[in-house]
């Protein structure tokens, strides 16, 4: 049974999403027409969302390619500029591409990132969003890694969010300090990226050496094996590998399945996003199985027992999003 959930009340995505920062590159090459053909493979098996960003290389092309032939899907992206000043023209034509790009009439969520704090132009951004959404460009309004703090900011100045997409996983579990809470107060939804550690939290990694940097081959394991040294290091993380493992064979299912499962079941969690490997790998299957995947109460308490033996997280980093910033 596919899971899927309403996002707004006229917007309805699957809880996987289907990720397309690993198009960009840094994961290996994709092949334009192999990776397009492969997008509908993902959509048949109900698989139907997509996250992208107007910074993700060809992503948007990628969509809109594959968008023409299936109108049917959905699609996610971002809207991530330079920090300067923000005009409407600028804002206005920015939008304008990723339209184009993505071959729609307008774009279901935009989800707005912005790099530095100091520079309060993200309001004015914010500001030309909305105007564009009551033109009927955009549909609904998201963000990008922002912290709690910026987001009370939007709130008090009247703006609505739909969706904040941060970092979520076993390791990473800072929304649950201050941003599960206020998003529920505010109907806010979670959409969640990192929460396989760009493949660490796989039995690739389980009994292996603490890898080097020539075993890390792609953007993502660098990224987040610096999150597992900030953590708590490797011999923790396998531990927590261990454990997951010990869980995965209880129910029959991978360590993947069990790390997207434990996520998809906290609060505000409207969807995870697991990267596409357009045309290079693919896990369908195992990502249709986490949707039956039922993990228990006492699943939980071995999972947490690992997790509170690391390091705090929000207190080294910081909220969601610090470690862009």
């Amino acid at each position: 049974m596919i899971e899927t959930i309403p996002l707004a009340p006229d917007l309805k995505i699957c809880r996987i999403i289907n990720g397309m920062w690993q198009v960009a590159g840094g994961h290996g090459y994709i092949e334009p027409a192999k990776a397009v053909s492969e997008m509908t493979l993902y959509h048949d098996s109900g698989l139907y969302t997509w996250d992208m960003a107007d910074i993700y290389g060809p992503a948007e092309e990628f969509y809109g390619r594959f968008h023409k032939n299936v109108p049917d899907s959905v699609g996610l992206t971002k809207f991530v500029p330079n920090p300067g000043v923000m005009s409407r023209n600028f804002v206005e034509r920015s939008i304008r591409n990723s339209i184009l790009r993505m071959n729609v009439d307008s774009l279901d969520l935009v989800q707005f990132h912005w790099w530095d704090y100091e520079d309060s132009g993200y309001l004015d951004a914010l500001h030309h969003l909305a105007k564009l959404k009551d033109e009927g460009k955009i549909r609904h309004i998201g963000l990008t890694n922002f912290d709690t703090a910026r987001m009370q900011t939007m709130i008090d100045a009247g703006y609505t969010i739909t969706s904040n997409q941060v970092q979520y996983s076993v390791i990473d579990q800072r929304t649950q300090v201050e941003m599960e809470k206020f998003c529920k107060k505010h109907n806010i939804k979670l959409l969640t990226y990192g929460t396989l550690g760009g493949g660490l939290l796989s039995e690739k990694f389980l009994d292996a050496p603490e890898p080097t940097r020539i075993d890390l081959n792609t953007y993502s394991l660098q990224k987040y094996s610096n999150m597992v040294d900030a953590w708590g290091g490797w011999e923790l993380f396998q531990k927590l590998l261990k454990a997951l493992h010990q869980i995965a064979i209880t129910h029959d299912t991978t360590i993947a399945s069990v790390a997207t499962r434990f996520i998809l079941d906290k609060p505000q969690v409207a969807a995870t996003i697991i990267g596409a490997r357009l045309g290079i790998s693919q896990h369908i299957q195992q990502n249709l199985h986490t949707f039956s995947l039922k993990l228990t109460s006492d699943d939980n308490k071995i999972i947490q027992e690992i997790t509170s033996q690391a390091n705090d997280l929000y207190q080294t980093i910081g909220d969601c999003g610090s470690e862009y910033r």
